[in-house]
């Protein structure tokens, strides 16, 4: 598949890494020198130029490209880019865009301004943040099978009830399966007496129920409504409100200027808005900042992020959810103490990714920066998996491979050994990165 990516900069660049093993790549950036580093470190083409530039567009046959992918920085020249290289391709085009105002549009029109797919930074940043809200103690959730299942990663702290524990004592529950552990730079695949180490990431795999009591075995005292404060009235901001409040959260918001503390307030009912400094001590006191449960960091730079984060962590918050705008960043967020850092640009990267995938996958989560993937597969009679027992189809999967959960006719069904698996199931699977590509032509 030929891919031309318009953008190389940290959401073009991922997007290109990540597909360059497996595709023909060709990346445009107007700055040389982006285009020279990710043609060092990555095996793509890259061309210096406007991507707005119909000469620029046909430099890069983009005649001939499958896929369109528009991710500059700026909302307007992927909105242009896209209407300029519709009148010369056939190609699939998405766009990155971060106004929700141009995804209203598009959502109205069938292919406006020559869209195929359209992935609002703003809009996915506050869903993973509201996922994440919803699960106690989790550092990323998915969706899979409409709801059916969820996948959810868990950092093991020194206090964990599950730390220096065997996987098979730690698995009580009949419909979840520890699919991983992320152990430093290594992806652990489980088996019954791998001990969970303190540090290690844990992914699971299984009902939303099953997950949801996991996690407050994790975190016991959170049980209830939590108690959330959203700092700062960005448009990421807003959007976190608005889905709490749609999930029956009655959150509160801080915005310190007055016409869009306003302007917030008059569209968010179930939302109380504050209009102040969040960094005033006394005003945070006054709040009693130290009974929420959960802060989320939603202003204009990183550095007031952080600052705000850790402010109201040392005056008594329980856990800090901080957008993180510079990749580069969010590690060093979690390790002083930030809960949950979450960057815009790899949620993006991500959501684009996954419309890039030539195998039959329905969803694909995409785990700590590529690491691995999360799938949904429809199973069709090509798959290793059809009309056989898991323990037999197994052996003929990469390593690498785990099968966390398959749905028949709109139901659950736990897999174990003797599970066999039929045409048209879902099936959930976690796979190392390098097993992918094996992973996607057997499955």
């Amino acid at each position: 598949m030929y891919v031309v990516i318009i953008g190389a900069g940290e959401v073009g660049s991922a997007i290109a890494t990540s597909l360059a093993d497996s595709h023909h790549v060709t990346v445009i950036d107007i700055d040389g020198t982006h285009v020279e580093n990710l043609m060092y470190d990555t095996d793509i083409l890259g061309i210096e130029g406007d991507g707005t530039d119909l000469e620029i567009l046909e430099e890069a046959n983009i005649d001939e490209a499958d896929i369109l992918i528009a991710c500059t920085d700026d909302d307007e020249t992927n909105i242009v880019t896209c209407s300029t290289a519709m009148t010369i391709t056939e190609a699939f085009i998405i766009s990155r865009i971060r106004s929700a105002k141009y995804m209203r549009t598009w959502q109205r029109s069938d292919r406006a301004f020559g869209i195929d797919h359209m992935a609002a930074t703003n809009l996915l940043t506050a869903e993973t943040i509201a996922r994440v809200v919803g699960l106690p103690a989790a550092q990323d959730v998915e969706i899979f099978a409409d709801g059916l299942v969820q996948m959810a990663q868990f950092r093991i702290s020194e206090s964990s009830p599950i730390a220096n524990v065997t996987v098979q004592d730690a698995d009580r529950y009949e419909s979840l399966t520890f699919a991983a552990v992320l152990r430093e730079d290594t992806v652990v695949i489980p088996r019954g007496g791998t001990v969970l180490e303190p540090g290690d990431e844990v992914i699971v795999i299984g009902s939303p129920e099953n997950i949801q009591t996991f996690a407050h075995e994790l975190e016991p005292d959170t049980d209830g409504k939590p108690n959330i404060l959203v700092v700062g009235g960005s448009d990421i901001g807003y959007h976190t409100a608005r889905l709490l409040q749609e999930r029956g959260l009655k959150p509160k918001l801080v915005e310190q200027d007055h016409d869009r503390a306003r302007e917030i307030a008059e569209s968010l009912s179930e939302t109380t808005v504050l209009e102040s400094d969040v960094t005033n001590r006394a005003f945070l006191e006054q709040e009693h900042i130290d009974d929420v449960d959960i802060v989320i960091a939603s202003l204009d730079s990183d550095e007031k992020n952080l600052l705000v984060s850790l402010l109201t962590k040392r005056l008594g918050s329980e856990r800090a959810v901080a957008v993180v705008e510079s990749g580069e960043y969010v590690d060093l967020f979690e390790e002083v103490g930030i809960d949950v850092a979450v960057n815009p640009r790899e949620a993006t990267a991500e959501e684009i990714t996954r419309f890039t995938r030539e195998h039959k996958a329905e969803y694909v989560a995409i785990i700590e920066s590529d690491r691995a993937e999360v799938l949904e597969i429809e199973v069709d009679e090509e798959s290793v998996l059809v009309n056989r027992p898991i323990r037999e189809s197994v052996d003929d999967l990469p390593d690498g491979v785990v099968i966390g959960a398959i749905t028949r006719d709109g139901e659950l069904v736990i897999p174990r050994g003797d599970t066999v698996v039929k045409h048209g199931d879902h099936v959930i699977v976690f796979v190392k990165i390098e097993s992918q590509k094996e992973a996607s032509r057997k499955i």
